[in-house]
């Protein structure tokens, strides 16, 4: 079955500012959609919690559980488990056979996917309106009889094994921000792979699957989000009808993660690869997450990255690519979608004939020049303009407006944030890009990758 795995870095990236962009509208024509797609909120006497995005344009939802658990949780030893446990999800209960789930949705018109991240994991299905107690009966089966035997764990082990090669084994890029995420983050959770280590991944077993089952996968800990034709008040007999009976079993998961010691000074990770036709240049500065750093800092991070990265017409673009041509792609962005850390990024690839040390000498001189001279107020209303045109189009899918709402809970922002948040980016002044610059480009604590043609490293 065709299914979303744990989220790699690229597009976490990808994926966050797809998500918040979604909010990012300030455009006056833009007000009346935003009141219409506010969304609703109730609490299930078991603890769930329960968001409803209302869009009636078409007679269909989108239908997701949200569990407040993911790779970050793992214990010592058994990393990849929250990630294995996802794919074992679609394995049956006693209702459902082994890979019917998926087949009984597509049956019905639908389509169903899964992804897991570092601190949550999810499970989606895109179906029509009169279809959602289907499979909110299917989904609420799963979050209690979910049954795991050896012949079916044992193989998808092998399977999780194999993504894993292709993945990251088989990618030097993903390899690079591998060795990258551990050198930022240390002996931490975001140090490691969503998969997890290969050689802990091949030892787990069923009886590992079903304790983090039984532990996590509880309704307390747990946050339906249904997008689309329906209203809370529509919704919530059928919630309490299929998830208000289950019973919790396990206290609701409070995370105590290590905190994470920034490294105290530079590192450099450099990694050779026969397979790597062109050299890139990458680098990672510690930065806080959304939730450290509040809202309307985190909207200037935004803002920043597009300012420096975020399209042809940005800082590092037209000095690189387009005046001094020394390289053919820049980008920048602002990871803060994490609970307890975030980065800021910047990736370039030089121009034939052109090295990274050049490249890299003429991106901090860029960077020199915009911490010196600043930026000007055109130059933020600009940027903003280029992300709302962004989040116009992005408004149109309710799978967007789920997964956005979804993953600023799991990492601790409230709905009404989330809803204000084109508020909170109209309140970004130049000053606020220029603290936030200063904030998370004058530090000592970067990691710097380069990832070149030639032997392996």
């Amino acid at each position: 079955m065709p299914r979303l795995t744990f989220l790699s870095a690229s597009r976490q990236i990808a994926a966050l500012a797809l998500a918040f962009s979604l909010f990012i509208v300030v455009m006056p024509q833009a007000r009346a959609a935003e009141k219409a797609t506010a969304p609703e909120t109730f609490e299930l006497a078991n603890g769930m919690k329960v968001l409803v995005i209302p869009d009636h344009r078409a007679p269909v939802v989108t239908h997701m559980v949200w569990y407040s658990v993911g790779s970050a949780d793992e214990i010592p030893g058994k990393t990849g488990l929250a990630h294995f446990l996802e794919h074992l999800m679609f394995k049956g209960t006693k209702k459902i056979a082994p890979g019917e789930f998926s087949k009984i949705v597509a049956r019905n018109g639908g389509q169903d996917n899964a992804f897991t991240s570092y601190d949550y994991t999810a499970y989606f299905q895109l179906i029509a309106r009169d279809r959602l107690p289907l499979v909110m009966e299917m989904e609420a089966d799963r979050m209690t009889h979910l049954q795991l035997a050896d012949k079916d764990v044992l193989p998808e082990r092998d399977v999780v094994i194999e993504e894993l090669r292709m993945r990251i084994e088989n990618n030097p890029l993903a390899q690079l921000g591998s060795d990258m995420n551990l050198a930022l983050y240390g002996n931490t959770p975001y140090g490691r792979d969503i998969i997890g280590h290969k050689d802990e991944v091949a030892k787990l077993s069923t009886e590992n699957a079903l304790a983090f089952y039984a532990r996590y996968y509880t309704p307390n800990n747990a946050t339906l989000i249904v997008a689309g034709d329906i209203t809370a008040d529509e919704l919530k007999p059928l919630a309490e009808k299929y998830y208000g009976v289950i019973a919790p079993r396990a206290p609701t998961l409070v995370h105590d993660h290590a905190r994470i010691v920034w490294p105290s000074k530079p590192r450099r990770v450099t990694r050779r690869d026969e397979r790597v036709n062109e050299a890139s240049w990458i680098r990672n500065y510690p930065a806080p997450s959304y939730v450290e750093t509040g809202p309307r800092a985190g909207a200037a991070l935004d803002v920043l990255a597009q300012l420096l990265g975020g399209g042809t017409t940005s800082r590092l673009y037209k000095a690189l690519v387009i005046d001094r041509k020394i390289a053919t792609a820049v980008q920048a962005w602002y990871q803060g979608g994490r609970r307890d850390a975030g980065e800021f990024g910047l990736y370039a690839l030089p121009r034939q004939g052109h090295d990274l040390t050049k490249l890299e000498k003429a991106i901090e001189a860029e960077l020199a020049k915009f911490l010196k001279d600043g930026v000007s107020d055109e130059e933020v209303e600009r940027a903003k303009t280029l992300i709302i045109a962004d989040a116009i189009y992005a408004r149109d899918d309710q799978q967007t407006m789920a997964y956005a709402y979804g993953e600023g809970m799991m990492i601790g922002l409230s709905p009404d944030i989330i809803t204000a948040w084109p508020d909170y980016v109209r309140q970004v002044t130049a000053r606020d890009v220029m603290d936030a610059a200063r904030h998370v480009l004058i530090n000592q604590q970067a990691v710097t990758g380069e990832l070149l043609p030639g032997k392996k490293s």
